[in-house]
Order: structure tokens, then sequence, then C-alpha cells
């Protein structure tokens, strides 16, 4: 099945709160999503503040072979900005909640379907080639008959693109509210209106399962998943760019070329520009992702990596690593002297092995070039 990537990093990743990329750091991330191969940058919402629209502005004119999305509410001030910004797609969002409509837009849900297809025939009676996304913002928690009226006439109108938010991390695969169900069962009332437009999830991390969600929408006929780099955005953020990449390539063998191996450059410009530093753990870019510890992983892992690793770091232009700490056993010594080209006896080995336990005791890991100075050491110091 196709399937395009939407990277809302400049978009959704500004909402995490602190978090705010300068014109010129906003070009260097669209530049390298459009060299990995992201198929659509949403740049952001030009009617924010003048600094957003510019970027948007610049972004939009700056020849990418991504498309570039701006987003909007169903407002049509809004939707002229974005016009005015030159994206090829713009994202109208639109509430169809009972609560929201009654508590917060003090309307009933036709006055919401007028406003909702009123703002996206202007856009495209502006620009018949732009590109239309509605989104019932959480859908998932809306009347599906609420959402379905609402979708059916977003695409009357000209909406191209009806995408389901997860607002809140609400769904659960394998439940009764899960994703797949979700997507399937809209799919299928659209096409018995003689309606196909295409499917978009955006999925939250509220309940850690953004990924899974995503996932399961992509398995029943989603065509756009959104994501960001870090999984930046509102409350505990949406999906993660690198873990879907991986996923879609790895597990579900998307066609379409990446270049993962520029995924350690944009993050690690995402998270020096956001300040928010990659977590070591993290799957697929932490520093930890691809590195064995304990002695009786490294001991099988250094004969043959696949014995504990499901991904091969080669994906992400990355290589197996053996930490040098309290848990090292032999093997992982064996391995870092290997590494230096470094000729080894067995006494050598113990007093080194002995030397990385107590320091990996104070809580810490012994590199390759520490181990050149511990070498040393031990060749000229007995351990009694």
């Amino acid at each position: 099945m196709a399937l395009k990537i939407l990277d809302t990093t400049l978009r959704e990743g500004e909402q995490t709160p602190g978090v705010y990329f300068d014109g010129h750091i906003k070009l260097a991330i669209a530049d390298l999503l459009d060299e990995i191969g992201i198929d659509i940058i949403e740049a952001g919402h030009p009617v924010v503040t003048e600094d957003i629209h510019e970027a948007v502005y610049q972004i939009a004119h700056h020849g990418y072979k991504a498309v570039i999305a701006a987003h909007a509410r169903s407002l049509r001030k809004d939707v002229e900005l974005a016009l005015e910004s030159g994206v090829q797609f713009i994202g109208i969002f639109y509430s169809v909640t009972s609560e929201r409509l009654d508590q917060v837009f003090r309307k009933d849900l036709q006055a919401a379907v007028e406003q909702i297809t009123k703002t996206i025939r202007f856009a495209k009676e502006q620009n018949p080639n732009i590109l239309i996304r509605y989104t019932p913002e959480d859908t998932v928690r809306s009347p599906f008959a609420n959402v379905l009226k609402a979708a059916t006439a977003a695409v009357k109108a000209g909406a191209d693109i009806i995408s389901v938010a997860d607002t809140t991390g609400y769904m659960v695969p394998g439940t009764d509210h899960n994703m797949y169900d979700f997507v399937a069962k809209l799919k299928d009332a659209l096409a018995r209106e003689n309606l196909q437009p295409m499917i978009a999830v955006h999925c939250h991390n509220d309940r850690g399962l953004a990924l899974a969600n995503a996932l399961d929408g992509y398995r029943a006929g989603a065509e756009i998943i959104d994501a960001s780099v870090m999984g930046l955005g509102e409350r505990a953020g949406v999906v993660d760019l690198a873990q879907l990449l991986i996923a879609v390539k790895d597990i579900f063998c998307v066609e379409k070329v990446y270049k993962l191996e520029k995924l350690m450059d944009l993050y690690a410009l995402v998270s020096r520009y956001s300040g928010i530093p990659v977590p070591k753990n993290f799957p697929i870019v932490g520093e930890n992702a691809f590195t064995h510890c304990a002695g009786v992983h490294t001991h099988a892992a250094v004969q043959n990596p696949v014995h504990y690793q499901s991904l091969n770091p080669a994906l992400v232009g990355r290589e197996m690593r053996v930490a040098l700490d309290h848990m090292s056993g032999i093997s992982s010594v064996q391995w870092a002297l290997e590494q230096l080209n470094i000729d080894y006896d067995q006494t050598l080995l113990k007093r080194l092995l002995a030397r990385i336990k107590q320091i990996g005791q104070k809580g810490r890991t012994v590199d390759l070039n520490e181990l050149k100075h511990l070498i040393e050491w031990c060749k000229k110091h007995s351990l009694n």
C-alpha cells in the first residue's frame, strides 16, 4: 500500500512547551527532512506569529521535493495567510465532539459543518490545486455520526484528505477503541457515499501507544501518517519519526527509498535547537540503541549480532558497540582490544577486566580512548 510520511516537527513540535526554532534553523531542519525523503513537511501555522508566517513562506518557496503544508483553523483569515505563504497543502481542523460544540463553539453540528465546508470551498476557489486536509479534532472520541457527517461534507466541498486525530492518545490496539477498526469503518462509510479521500492518522502518545496506533491505522488503509522528530508535540507528543520510518521500511517493506543514514544528523540538529536531549535509551537514534553491555549478551553479540539485535544498525548508518563497565566479561574486553588492533595475552585481559569493573562500579563506562590509557597502566602496574 502506498504510504506518505508527514513530518510535523515544525508545527506540532513547536507545541512542545519551551520549543521554538528560529527561521534559519527551520530551513536547516526542512533541508534534512527533504534529503531523507519525507513526503510532506508541515511547516507551521502562519497565523500564530509573523515570524512563523515568514518561515512558512521561506520553506514553501525553497524548492523542496516534499509537499509543504500549513496548518489553519476553519477560518477564512487562517486560510488566506496560508495561501499567501505559497504552500501546496493546507490542513484545516475543527472539532465536532458534542461537548466542544456545546461548550466552546456554542453552535450545533450543522452550523459547524457549514463553517467547515465554507472554509474548504474558499481555499479551493483561491487555488484549485491546493491539497486540503480536514481534521475533525479529537476524531476518535467524537460521535461517529458527527465525524462521518463532517467528513462527507468536507470531501464534497473539496477536501482531499480526512485526518483521523487521536488527539488525546485514547486509542489502544486490541480493545473496543482501536485505530484499525475506526479507520476501516470510516473508509467503508465514505465509500458507501462514493467518496474515497486519502486517510491520514495523527496519533498522540499519552499512553505510549502512538506508533502502535499509527501502524494499526496504516494496516486498515490509512495512506498518510504524521510524525515528528523525537515525537515532539503537545503533552507526551506524537509518533517518533525515526521509529516510524524503521517500522515502515523494516517491517512493512514500504518501497520508497529513504536516506535513513541522515536521521542521526536530523536528531542532533533538532535536539540542539529544541534544548531537548535525545534519551540515551531511545530506539534507533539513542546513544545506547545498538550498544551491548552484559557479558552474556556481548559474548553472543560479538560472534553474531542477531543473537541480541533485531535491527541492523547499518540501516541508519550506525554500528554495534560494546560498553565496558562493571557488567563486562572477557569477550567485551577482547572485542574492544580488537577494535584498537592491540595484541594481548590472558594476563593483560584479566587485569583490564578487573580495572574496568572497578571503574564501572563508579557509575561510568570506559570508552576506547580511555581504554588506551588503561592498557598502558595495566602493562606497567600490578593489580596487587
